[in-house]
């Protein structure tokens, strides 16, 4: 049985992982944790994507944290396999693995039947050809016109996976979200535990979180990456935070700029997070301001890990 917490950023999903994998070990059963986050996977990049410090993460062990350096690109194909055998060797050790994040199409390759269509460099070429002769923006609404999901999922500033996207679109003459990913299919028997949080409350949440990046060194923090290649980075370069605190160390904008555009950016991600995963009717929602979330979600993961206890458990 898999445990997935799942939501918007700044919600307390990293939290919420420790105190369920705590519980369990207190009761004679030993956890281990997934990192759902793709930004989270760079070697680094630690401020900015809120990662937990090794000091922090109480003993439990953590897998797909600092597994790439910032001149590498992210793979939602590569994630799947790593993540998934990183989940067959918890299991086997008899331990529960609990995934923790809120990237969607990364969790999404993980828990369901998450298939991936072949290439065809010809469709690809012209994709390439039309995102330079029109830049992201077009190609971002072209998708979003023919695959609303895949669009929301992707985000509007990521050209090559809304390259991948169009070229699955064309390849398969399918949509890609639907191609891809189906929800009702489950790869193995999980449990998705939610957190959510009113808007305006994780509205100011995240606002305070973004100013408390610049306060805690990521200005700093950027400047080391750089020096290891990180504008050279196709993925990393791009990620809410760093793209901003690189142009302020270019003179491009000044810190309050830089602080604005990620706090305004971060908000729209977290509104498509909670949009795709509301979509998903096998997650359940507790409240991340409950004071008693920890006890909620203990009960909750106990019951699943009874034979039978599992929502996606397969037919």
């Amino acid at each position: 049985m898999i445990i997935a917490v799942v939501g918007a950023t700044g919600t307390g999903k990293s939290e919420l992982g420790l105190a369920i994998a705590e519980r369990l070990a207190g009761r004679g059963r030993p956890a281990e944790i997934v990192n759902g986050d793709a930004m989270q996977l760079y070697r680094g990049m630690d401020i900015g994507t809120a990662k937990l410090l090794p000091v922090e993460r109480r003993g439990i062990p953590h897998h797909l944290l600092d597994v790439l350096e910032v001149t590498d690109e992210a793979s939602v194909a590569r994630y799947q396999q790593d993540a998934r055998s990183a989940i067959e060797g918890i299991l086997a050790r008899g331990a529960v693995p609990i995934l923790v994040g809120g990237s969607m199409l990364y969790l999404a390759a993980v828990l369901t039947d998450f298939r991936f269509p072949g290439t065809d460099p010809e469709i690809r070429a012209r994709w390439e050809t039309t995102h330079a002769e029109r830049g992201t923006t077009e190609l971002y609404l072209e998708l979003a016109r023919r695959d609303p999901d895949a669009a929301e999922a992707i985000g509007p500033h990521n050209a090559r996976r809304i390259i991948r996207a169009l070229e699955v679109i064309e390849l398969t003459g399918e949509p890609f979200s639907v191609g891809l990913a189906a929800r009702d299919t489950p790869w193995r028997p999980h449990v998705q535990l939610g957190l959510s949080l009113e808007r305006s409350l994780l509205t100011a949440r995240l606002d305070e979180r973004v100013a408390r990046m610049w306060r805690l060194g990521l200005l700093d923090e950027v400047r080391g990456l750089r020096d290891r290649g990180l504008e050279r980075g196709a993925t990393a370069s791009r990620a809410i935070g760093y793209a901003q605190a690189l142009a302020q160390l270019r003179g491009d904008c000044d810190e309050a700029a830089a602080i604005a555009e990620t706090a305004a950016l971060t908000r729209r991600y977290a509104r498509r997070q909670m949009s795709w995963f509301r979509r998903d009717g096998t997650i359940e929602w507790f409240d991340a301001l409950d004071p008693a979330l920890a006890q909620r979600a203990e009960d909750r993961v106990l019951a699943a890990l009874e034979p039978g206890g599992g929502a996606g458990d397969a037919a």
